[in-house]
């Protein structure tokens, strides 16, 4: 996404919206492993609502993840 910063003279600037992307690492109990994934909060809270392997599984199908 793209927009302007301005000023208070009105001067405008391009400058680009980043999404709000974390490292974090998780403990997969199924494979017992740790994996490090670059989630959002809401994929954070997606993640705590209905479980990381659930999570997992679902990328894997859509083929975001390899295996």
């Amino acid at each position: 996404m793209v927009g302007n910063n301005v000023s208070h003279a009105n001067n405008k600037r391009k400058r680009v919206f980043l999404p709000n992307l974390k490292m974090k690492r998780f403990f997969l109990t199924e494979e017992n492993k740790w994996i490090t994934l670059k989630v959002s909060p809401q994929g954070m809270k997606h993640i705590n609502k209905n479980g990381l392997y659930a999570c997992l599984k679902i990328s894997r199908e859509r083929g975001l993840i390899k295996k």
